[in-house]
C-alpha cells in the first residue's frame, strides 16, 4: 500500500483530505508543520508528500529542497491557498512534482498522486540501477583480505580523491581494470565518463585514430570525423590497458596529453584541449623497456606518479577462496544450478595450483565447474584434467590431498610443468631436473603424473 504524508496546520483541510485520500486506497499520515512532517519522513518511508506552502515554522517551498535532499525517492506536490509564479517557478527548481492552488484541486488530486506514484517508482528504480552500479565498480568489488591486496586497496582509496596520474602494474589477469574502474568511481569524476582501451588491440594507426580521432579524409577510410577516446573522456577518465605496448612515437603525443592537457586529431592542424584523469596498466617491466629503448623514460615518470602493483594469485593464495565463492554464485545465477557449497578438496586443489593467469583464469576455471558439476557443491572431477593430477594419489589409487605448502605438492608441479615444456619428452626432462632418468619414472609413478 502506497503511503502519503500530508503537512498542512489547518486541521479541518487535512482531515478531509486524508479523508478523500484514503477513500483511494492510500495509507495516510498527517503533519501539522514543518518539524513533524520532517521526523515522521524520517521514521518511515513516503511514497507522497502533499505539503502546504506557508506552514507555521516554515516554507513548504524550502522544505521541498530538504526533503528531496533526504528522500530522492519521495514525490513533494505543494499546495498554496494563494499561487504566485515566483513560488512556483523556486518549488519545481527545488524538486517538486508539481504546485496547484487550493480550491482548485478537488478533481486534480487524486490523478495527480497516481502520477507522481508512477514517477517515484520510475526514480527508485533508477536509484536501485545506479546503487548496483557503484557496487560493482567501486571498491566493494575488490575482493581479498591478504595482506598484500590489503596494502594495494588502501593505496588506491588514498589516491581516488586525488586528480593525479596512476600506473597500476601487475600479471595478467590480477584485475588492474577493476582497481581503475574503483579508483574512478571512488573520485570527484565519477559522474563523468569512464573510458577504456586496450593498447595492444589496435595496430599503430587504429590505435592514433581511436585515441585521438581523425578529420574526414585523413587516411583511406576516413569518410567521416571521428571524436577520439580522449574526447569521450573529457572531464572524466581514461583508462590505458597495457600502455606497454604503445608505439614509442605515439608515447610523445600522450606526454603532451599529459603535460598540457592538448593533442591533434590525425589530419587536422588545430590543437584539442581536454582535461582528463590517466590510469594506465601494465603487466611489462616498463624500466626494462626503457632500457631497450621501447618506453620513453619522461613518459614513465609522469605515468608513474603514484605506482600500485597488483600482486599475482599465487601470492595470495589465502584469497582463492573468497573469490572461488564469490564466482560460484555469480555462475550458479547465470546457469540456473543451486551448488551451494566448495568442497575441501576442490579448494585444495585451486591452491596448489599456479595460477598463471590469475584471476580471470579462476574465472573460468570456476564457470567451467559449475557447468559440469551436478551435485549442490562444486567437487574435483569438475576441474580441468590436469588441475586433477596436482592430488597425488595413495597406494590404493585414490587422492591424497596435500598442503599448498607442501613439498610434494610443490615438487610434483614443478615435474609437470616440465614435461609439459618438454612435450612429454621425459630424457630431456630428466636432464633439466637434474635429476637420473629412473628418479624421475619413480616420481612420475609416485605422483601419478599423466
Amino acid at each position: 500500500m502506497n503511503k502519503i504524508l500530508i503537512i498542512d496546520d489547518e486541521e479541518k483541510l487535512r482531515n478531509l483530505m486524508a479523508r478523500i485520500i484514503s477513500l483511494e486506497g492510500f495509507e495516510v499520515v498527517q503533519a501539522a508543520d514543518c518539524n513533524s512532517g520532517l521526523k515522521k519522513a524520517e521514521q518511515q518511508e513516503f511514497d507522497i508528500i502533499l505539503c502546504d506552502v506557508k506552514l507555521p515554522d516554515g516554507n513548504g517551498v524550502e522544505l521541498t529542497a530538504i526533503l528531496k535532499e533526504k528522500h530522492p525517492a519521495t514525490e513533494v506536490i505543494l499546495l498554496t491557498a494563494y499561487g504566485n509564479i515566483p513560488d512556483g517557478v523556486q518549488a519545481i527548481k527545488n524538486g517538486a512534482f508539481d504546485y496547484i492552488v487550493k480550491g482548485d484541486d478537488n478533481n486534480k488530486i487524486i490523478p495527480l498522486i497516481h502520477k507522481a506514484i508512477e514517477k517515484g517508482r520510475l526514480t527508485k528504480r533508477i536509484l536501485n540501477l545506479e546503487s548496483r552500479v557503484d557496487a560493482k565498480y567501486s571498491f566493494s568489488a575488490v575482493i581479498g583480505e591478504s595482506k598484500k591486496m590489503q596494502e594495494a586497496t588502501d593505496l588506491a582509496k588514498k589516491v581516488a580523491s586525488v586528480d593525479t596520474t596512476v600506473l597500476l602494474t601487475g600479471e595478467t589477469g590480477t584485475g588492474k581494470e577493476v582497481f581503475a574502474n574503483a579508483i574512478h568511481q571512488s573520485g570527484n569524476r565519477k559522474d563523468k565518463s569512464f573510458v577504456a582501451i586496450n593498447c595492444s588491440a589496435f595496430s599503430h594507426d587504429l590505435l592514433e585514430s581511436e585515441m585521438f580521432g581523425h578529420k574526414a579524409g585523413a587516411f583511406t577510410g576516413a569518410l567521416k570525423d571521428k571524436k577520439g577516446l580522449f574526447e569521450e573522456a573529457d572531464k572524466g577518465t581514461i583508462f590505458l590497458d597495457e600502455i606497454g605496448e604503445m608505439p614509442i612515437d605515439l608515447q610523445a603525443k600522450l606526454l603532451r596529453v599529459i603535460e598540457n592537457g592538448e593533442f591533434i586529431k590525425v589530419g587536422e592542424s588545430k590543437v584539442t584541449k581536454v582535461d582528463v584523469r590517466i590510469i594506465a596498466a601494465t603487466n611489462r617491466n616498463l624500466l626494462k623497456e626503457i632500457e631497450a629503448g621501447h618506453f620513453r623514460e619522461d613518459l614513465y615518470y609522469r605515468l608513474s606518479i603514484f605506482a600500485i602493483n597488483l600482486p599475482p594469485l599465487r601470492e595470495r593464495t589465502s584469497d582463492i577462496e573468497l573469490l572461488a565463492y564469490n564466482f560460484l554464485k555469480t555462475f550458479s545465477l547465470k546457469t540456473n544450478k543451486k551448488i551451494t557449497g566448495i568442497s575441501k578438496e576442490f579448494l585444495q586443489l585451486l591452491k596448489l595450483h599456479n595460477w598463471p593467469g590469475n584471476i580471470r583464469e579462476l574465472k573460468n576455471v570456476l564457470e567451467r565447474s559449475v557447468i559440469l558439476e551436478s551435485n549442490t557443491q562444486l567437487m574435483p572431477d569438475s576441474l580441468p584434467y590436469e588441475m586433477q593430477q596436482l592430488a597425488p594419489k595413495t597406494e590404493t589409487g585414490a587422492s591424497k590431498t596435500l598442503s599448498a605448502f607442501s613439498l610434494a605438492a610443490a615438487e610434483k608441479l614443478h615435474i609437470q610443468k616440465v614435461l609439459n615444456y618438454t612435450n612429454g619428452n621425459k630424457t630431456e626432462t630428466a636432464r633439466l631436473l637434474n635429476i637420473a632418468l629412473t628418479t624421475l619414472y619413480r616420481k612420475i609413478e609416485e605422483y601419478n603424473i599423466g
